[in-house]
């Protein structure tokens, strides 16, 4: 099952449960799906694609989640929260930061990464391996502190 039927099965399912909030989320992965097929001739939706989309979004709740709690808008920044949860359940599960340590020893081994001028190497690697199932933040003051930098 594919991104674009599991969320409309998602659709039902929270309209039966008279679920709001996961309801307006899902209908808003919907409409990043539909805006995505629309954006170019006969574009289909790969799963990089989803992927994209849907870390996109969560990226964007993260921010939203920051800029609330710095504003003190904490009812704001709760629905993010529990947005931003649903839009996890579609997301590869996230590694802990023990296991992108491990991937970042590994890979820096691999290239023979090891002090800041190696940070260009090894980043987009580490990304490129993580992708999907790693914060970028996370990920890059891990390198930056492996490497040394700071």
């Amino acid at each position: 099952m594919n991104l674009k039927e599991k969320i409309n099965e998602e659709i039902k399912s929270a309209m039966k449960s008279g679920d709001k909030i996961r309801l307006e989320t899902i209908r808003s992965i919907r409409a990043l799906i539909i805006e995505f097929e629309k954006s170019g001739a006969n574009k289909e939706l790969k799963p990089e694609d989803e992927l994209q989309l849907l870390t996109t979004a969560a990226k964007k709740r993260k921010e939203s989640i920051e800029q609330f709690r710095n504003a003190g808008r904490n009812e704001l920044a709760e629905k993010e929260e529990k947005e931003l949860k649903i839009l996890q359940e579609f997301l590869p599960k996230q590694l802990s930061e023990e296991e992108i340590i491990q991937e970042i020893k590994k890979l820096a081994l691999e290239i023979n990464a090891s002090g800041k001028e190696d940070f260009s190497k090894l980043m987009p690697l580490v990304m490129k391996n993580l992708k999907g199932k790693a914060d970028g933040k996370i990920v890059k003051s891990n390198v930056e502190s492996f490497l040394g930098i700071n």
